[in-house]
């Protein structure tokens, strides 16, 4: 389902839970939570609100919590608070007898609505078209369960931030060139990273169905899909020079779906697992500007009150879709579950799932 979809269709909270208070709201979760004890499991994405993170049963990035949730075998219910594609992820790699819970169903990816299905296999076949047999689509994990399905049926793999590069150069031991699907920056930043100059990258605009590039056909090794994270592209390069005036001696750190000109002028770049433990490593009293979610930086801020850590972008918001899952519908969620109801059940098709499996297990063999 995309935004748009979401959007349009009825919230579906029922009104009682507003004129609840926060402190109703919270002694009835740890009471439903202690009540169903290990029927449940609850991950929360670390871009979550800290008035969900608190009943979270582990926190991580997307994969790591759809790992961890196909790992527990005794949850009959996985309530997953995070966004639609992780929870997909999460229903593709956990058991037939569990169910995945998504508290609100608003709560979507922009990034990985930049490519739906119907994009993506017109650009194969177009792509194809004009570079044969020589191309091999990998997407990050930022994506719809029908992308993760496409990209594993055409022999390719899912990869996260984390082991973007290990996947990138396993995918050129495979064919001459990459899809790179559906966030441009990550597939950018990592591509380059391995000597692969930016000459030697295309961008593929879905609206237009056309390539962008200048040149030689035979020179592309990289085609790069013309979506990004609306978060992360909100840093700026003129958010390094201002945090540089300010605070002389910063370290800047910033996740990899920024664009290139702010991975390049940052010191560190790396992903959110990266990001949390460089902070935790890092002296006390050192300075730090971090380039990613707002909740995520406002945790590590609170979590480390020995250094001088602020947000890379003072004006940045937290993720709007990420923000949709709050303690009202976490309740609402776990009294459904209580009560024997399915609410806002995740569950990706058999043959969808079956060829999306393939995608991740191709990088979960090589994590």
């Amino acid at each position: 389902m995309s935004i748009l979809d979401a959007l349009t269709k009825p919230v579906g909270l029922p009104e009682r839970y507003h004129a609840l208070s926060e402190e109703e709201m919270v002694q009835r979760v740890r009471e439903i939570k202690k009540e169903l004890g290990d029927r449940l499991y609850l991950p929360a994405h670390h871009y979550q609100k800290d008035e969900v993170v608190q009943f979270a049963d582990d926190t991580g990035d997307s994969l790591q919590l759809a790992q961890l949730a196909a790992k527990n075998k005794k949850a009959e219910t996985i309530v997953f608070c995070g966004v639609h594609f992780m929870a997909e992820t999460a229903d593709i790699l956990t058991e037939e007898h569990q169910t995945v819970i998504l508290p609100d169903m608003r709560a979507g990816c922009s990034m990985a609505d930049m490519a739906d299905i119907h994009q993506t296999e017109r650009a194969w076949k177009m792509l194809t078209e004009s570079f044969g047999e020589t191309i091999l689509p990998l997407t990050y994990v930022n994506s719809t369960a029908a992308i993760k399905s496409f990209v594993g049926e055409n022999g390719g793999a899912t990869v996260t931030s984390s082991n973007a590069t290990a996947m990138v150069e396993w995918a050129f031991t495979q064919k001459e060139r990459i899809l790179f699907l559906p966030d441009q920056h990550l597939g950018r930043n990592t591509s380059y990273d391995l000597g692969i100059p930016l000459e030697a990258m295309a961008v593929w605009d879905p609206i237009s169905d056309r390539l962008e590039y200048d040149g030689d056909y035979e020179n592309v090794k990289v085609i790069l899909w013309k979506g990004h994270c609306s978060v992360h592209e909100k840093f700026t390069f003129d958010n390094i020079a201002q945090v540089r005036r300010d605070m002389p001696g910063v370290n800047v750190i910033v996740h990899p779906e920024c664009t290139f000109e702010v991975v390049q002028k940052s010191d560190f770049a790396g992903s959110t697992k990266m990001i949390i433990e460089t902070i935790e490593r890092a002296p006390s009293g050192s300075s730090w500007a971090i380039g990613t979610e707002m909740n995520l930086v406002n945790r590590i801020i609170q979590d480390h009150p020995d250094k001088n850590i602020v947000s890379l972008n003072p004006n940045m918001c937290p993720c709007l879709t990420m923000n949709r899952i709050d303690l009202p519908h976490l309740l609402w969620s776990l009294e459904e579950v209580l009560a024997g109801r399915k609410t806002n059940q995740i569950s990706v098709d058999e043959k969808t799932a079956k060829f999306a499996k393939d995608a991740l297990n191709r990088m979960l063999e090589r994590a």
